[in-house]
């Protein structure tokens, strides 16, 4: 054996980076986690000019956050990607995140390796989502309650919004919410000073082309042009020739010929995803049509399904009007709401479709309110795509013990991992506990021996009496695939954040390389 003695390792200065990157994250969980529950506050958010927000929701604070370090921006990336993903479960994703980073380099300090913190994280993770996927309660009929329960969680127990985003539901229909083309919260619109409303149909964001059209119609007949609404083009070259010329007033001529027989079929509102010839546009003000220009792709869509209309080129405005009228859309009605600045197309005779209109007194509470009423109406769609479970962090605190558990059989230092993961499952309860205003030590200690007493997943605390209750039967129920989503989330944020061995400043892309 040698003689020669190893000289003791720093932790503190090898794992500095870690060290570094872990209190960022830190720091941006924290601004958050108060938040969190029934009971959470909220957060007054002032720009350099003195603009204030208030709100409770995560996302948004995140987002607006002055934040510089690379790993707290790779945190809120994790937020981002929640929001984007599912729509809700940013607050969740992101302390999920912060407490197992925290809670693995506990196990760093221990003297564990990373590599076997990490493996021991991954095989956490996995055991967690799969008890989630097994133990889901899946929903077959938009009728049922706990669809209203868990958007009534989501919606942070504002009962009206609840009520209208599940009526909006039923109308839209389960098939359109299991489209992974469609977000459910993109039917929200909010407005000052208006009341809630549950519009059967599109709000769009445009204004009628032109003041002197029609501002409401009904019996609607409407074609959608996915063109320009003018004649057919002529080249600028054969334009300069007599040819070209004479074809130029050849073109002009059917033109006019076809804007006859869109009368003639009773056409009174048209959608255009491009420009208007003046000669249209003054046409469609003579004869009360209402044209809707520059419709983006999107709301060109919506109003095509809405409607049941076929989309048609400007060349095919020279089919006969027997054709034509196969192309039209039919809705009940159409106006221009002067509060809203923004067109309303109810009742169309396609796909049935709603908006939910979300009003408050004042801008900053209208705002807040639309922030719920989206995060309501994600959990929803959510529910319907991967069904529920027992909320509270109930669910959480039983895995957490199962993984205990496991990491009994694991004989190697992956268990360590394992270790890190059971504890970070127990920080959504214990935060919720806390922010409500008990002791989350002692209430965490009286759950864990009522669910093992009872072998169930669903006891949680009560957040006004501070009693433990049954969640799943009180109706505080989550969406499975939100909490699936944050797992991931911070699994794969923690081994991103683990695997980083030192900071490097990079030079400026306008400095030389070496030669």
């Amino acid at each position: 054996m040698s003689d020669l003695k190893q000289a003791p390792i720093d932790f503190g200065e090898r794992f500095a980076a870690l060290q570094t990157n872990t209190s960022a994250i830190k720091a941006v969980a924290s601004a958050i986690e108060g938040t969190l529950g029934p009971k959470g506050l909220d957060t007054m958010l002032v720009d350099a000019y003195g603009n204030v927000i208030i709100t409770n929701d995560g996302v948004t604070i995140l987002n607006k956050m002055d934040v510089h370090h690379p790993a707290a921006k790779m945190v809120i990336e994790v937020a981002r990607a929640q929001q984007r993903e599912l729509g809700d479960g940013t607050t969740t994703a992101t302390i999920l995140s912060s407490e197992l980073l925290i809670e693995a380099v506990k196990q760093v300090d221990k003297g564990v390796s990373i590599p076997k913190v990490i493996a021991g994280i991954k095989q956490g993770i996995t055991f967690a989502i799969d008890y989630l996927q097994s133990h889901s309660r899946k929903i077959i009929s938009l009728e049922k309650q706990q669809i209203f329960q868990a958007t009534f969680v989501a919606g942070r127990e504002h009962q009206d919004i609840a009520e209208l985003i599940v009526k909006a539901a039923r109308l839209i229909g389960q098939d359109k919410l299991l489209d992974s083309q469609f977000k459910f919260a993109d039917i929200i619109v909010a407005d000052e000073g208006s009341s809630n409303e549950l519009i059967e149909g599109l709000i769009i964001n445009k204004k009628r082309m032109n003041s002197e059209m029609p501002n409401s119609l009904s019996n609607i007949r409407l074609l959608a042009i996915q063109d320009a609404f003018e004649p057919e083009d002529i080249d600028e070259e054969a334009l300069g020739t007599e040819i070209g010329f004479a074809k130029y007033l050849e073109y002009k001529e059917r033109f006019k010929q076809n804007l006859t027989k869109l009368v003639s079929i009773g056409v009174n509102v048209i959608a255009v995803d491009r420009g208007v010839d003046p000669l249209a546009e003054e046409f469609c003000i003579d004869h009360g049509i209402m044209v809707v220009q520059r419709l983006n792709s999107k709301d060109m869509k919506r109003i095509i399904e809405h409607s049941g209309a076929k989309p048609l080129k400007r060349t095919g405005l020279h089919k006969d009007t027997v054709e034509l009228e196969k192309y039209l859309g039919f809705a009940e009605k159409i106006e221009e709401d002067d509060r809203l600045q923004k067109l309303k197309i109810t009742k169309g005779s396609g796909k049935p479709t709603a908006t939910i209109l979300v009003g408050a007194s004042t801008g900053e509470i209208v705002e807040e309110r639309e922030r719920i009423a989206k995060d309501a109406a994600a959990s929803l769609q959510a529910t319907m795509k991967g069904g529920y479970v027992p909320g509270g962090g109930s669910i959480e605190l039983y895995i957490a013990r199962q993984l205990e558990k496991q990491r009994e059989q694991v004989k190697g230092l992956e268990g360590f991992g394992l270790q890190a993961v059971a504890n970070a499952l127990r920080k959504q309860m214990a935060q919720i506990v806390q922010n409500a205003g008990f002791n989350p030590l002692e209430k965490l200690e009286e759950v864990k021996a009522i669910q093992a007493e009872l072998d169930k997943d669903t006891i949680g605390i009560n957040t006004d009496t501070g009693q433990w209750m049954d969640m799943e039967k009180e109706g505080i129920l989550d969406p499975t695939l939100i909490k699936i989503q944050a797992l991931k989330a911070a699994g794969e944020l923690s081994e991103a954040i683990l695997r980083i061995h030192t900071i490097i400043k990079m030079k400026r892309e306008d400095e030389k390389d070496f030669d």
